[in-house]
């Protein structure tokens, strides 16, 4: 099997886990909205769940020949910082993120979630272009 299917497979089972177990969608923007003011009352799960994605990968580099494919940054740090911006503007007026949307809207067959995916990656591949063959 091979890292990015495994990867694929555990965020599957991560989703289905909380759905299970709490009832919530693994939304990620959701679930880290949640730790900003005003808090929700929920916070232990939320916070352990966000360990779990930041510190997973760092566990799988430390016992496996698997490294992170992280390369040097592509864009400064006020791109970044306008991306980043850009990305929360945009999962607050679509109501939910890639993971909320695409991992788990779609595999519940929401037709809100295919018109969210089908708009968030129709707007990338147009970036993508953009920035590759206009500027």
């Amino acid at each position: 099997m091979t890292a990015p299917l495994l990867g694929g497979a555990l965020i599957g089972l991560a989703a289905a886990w909380l759905m299970a177990a709490n009832g919530r969608i693994a939304g990620i923007s959701g679930i880290l909205g949640g730790l900003l003011p005003p808090f929700a009352p929920d916070r232990a799960w939320r916070v352990a769940f966000i360990a779990g994605l930041l510190l997973g990968p760092l566990l799988v580099a430390a016992v496996t020949d698997v490294r992170p494919a992280i390369g040097a940054p592509t864009a400064t740090v006020p791109v970044a910082i306008l991306a980043g911006l850009l990305v929360g503007l945009g999962t607050g007026l679509g109501a939910g993120c890639t993971s909320g949307h695409g991992v788990c809207g779609l595999a519940r067959l929401s037709p809100r979630s295919l018109a969210a995916t089908a708009t968030f990656m129709a707007v990338a591949v147009l970036i993508a272009l953009v920035r590759r063959h206009v500027l």
